[in-house]
């Protein structure tokens, strides 16, 4: 090899950066770009609320830039404020009694998740997670080094795991959960998620429990209002919570981590060196998210993604789309469309290019199946939902 050869391989990214790109961010790039042309675009892609945050959020944020207060650092879990607020939430919802100081405000769910594996798993540990799963878990423990195991599900077990699949797995040293599930919307009923947290505590498995989606849970479906934090079974797990879903503030970049006692202080550590700490603005304002009139306007949300979520199951089954997952909770819809093609990715672009319905490609989410799967979300405007069913039942 010559010396320009060894140079070029110097100048070229870490073979560990080496991860599949999350296409749904191609997705909204090119929605975004369409639409800057003035061209419509109906975006059932992102799994984004079309309101934006609470308004004593908003109206604390606006108070608090006006102060001139200079929203310095704060303590890198979060300020004491916002971590009681997050327990006494813990408290009201799932009567849980949950001290401030277990509670790690992060920056996203997101930067909580790279807090969380960094903290459990060493590098070659073994990792099981539903098959579909949400990417960038699986793509963020290949890139610490981790070897993720895909579990096959299916509508038998409503897309979640079970135990005899944990029992098979050489080796397993931690095991994700995903209660509502991105991109199921199914939820692990009370008595599936203690028989799993059991088994791993028995065999000194380590739980990530991504509850992110709580909140979002739909009358009439199995799940309703059985939704549980996995502390309510045992304090070993790590529990993730954000403001991005039922509380709307996805931009904001706020997510919560109850961290076990085990895992605590490298958590802490590990924010303190990454990021210093979550952003100061969004932590003093979301102290409101929890207000009474925080929650009546955002179960009014609720009720909109519970019509909309009508709305979007009756109109596919009527195109012919039938084969679709239960959405017990979440706000996205799991569709298998096989019959239409065999290519999502290419089909998703072809389909908002000719349409401007913009849709998720299944690969992002099931390595093996994806390719004739595709998650659309329910977290918008009505009428454009409506509009964007349209268009789609037009199309196909």
């Amino acid at each position: 090899m010559g010396v320009g050869d060894q140079a070029g391989e110097r100048w070229a990214a870490a073979a560990r950066a080496n991860v599949p790109p999350f296409h749904v961010m191609d997705m909204i790039d090119a929605a975004s770009r369409r639409a800057a042309t003035g061209a419509p675009v109906f975006a059932l892609h992102s799994g984004q609320p079309a309101t934006g945050a609470p308004e004593a959020v908003r109206a604390e944020a606006t108070r608090l830039l006006a102060s001139g207060d200079p929203l310095g650092y704060t303590p890198a879990v979060g300020i004491p404020e916002l971590r009681a607020a997050i327990a006494e939430h813990y408290g009201a919802w799932y009567d849980v009694d949950v001290s401030p100081d277990e509670v790690v405000v992060t920056t996203g769910a997101s930067g909580g998740f790279l807090l969380a594996f960094l903290a459990a798993f060493e590098p070659g540990d073994v990792v099981a997670m539903a098959r579909p799963n949400y990417a960038c878990y699986r793509n963020v423990l290949m890139a610490l080094g981790c070897r993720v195991v895909e579990l096959p599900t299916g509508p038998e077990t409503r897309f979640q795991p079970t135990v005899d699949q944990l029992a098979g797995v050489r080796g397993l040293r931690g095991v994700l959960l995903a209660s509502a599930a991105n991109p199921t919307g199914t939820m692990l009923l009370p008595g599936e998620l203690a028989e799993i947290v059991a088994w791993c505590e028995e065999h000194g498995v380590q739980v990530i429990s991504d509850e992110i989606y709580h909140g979002l849970e739909y009358a009439g479906t199995p799940a309703t209002r059985l939704s549980r934090t996995t502390w309510s079974t045992s304090r070993r797990p790590v529990v993730f919570g954000s403001f991005s879903k039922y509380f709307s503030m996805t931009g904001w970049r706020l997510g919560w981590m109850l961290a076990p006692a085990h895992l605590r202080r490298a958590v802490e550590v590990l924010t303190g060196n990454f990021t210093i700490c979550p952003p100061a603005l969004g932590q003093r304002a979301a102290v409101q998210a929890f207000s009474a009139t925080a929650g009546a306007e955002l179960d009014g949300h609720v009720a909109r993604y519970a019509a909309n979520r009508r709305l979007m199951l009756s109109r596919l089954v009527d195109m012919g789309i039938t084969r679709l997952a239960p959405a017990d909770g979440a706000f996205y819809v799991w569709a298998d469309v096989g019959h239409l093609t065999s290519d999502t990715l290419a089909w998703s672009h072809r389909l908002l290019a000719d349409t401007g319905v913009a849709v998720a490609a299944g690969v992002d989410f099931d390595t093996e199946q994806g390719h004739r799967f595709v998650r659309m979300s329910f977290a918008g405007d009505p009428g454009e939902i409506a509009a964007g069913l349209d268009a789609l039942a037009a199309y196909v």
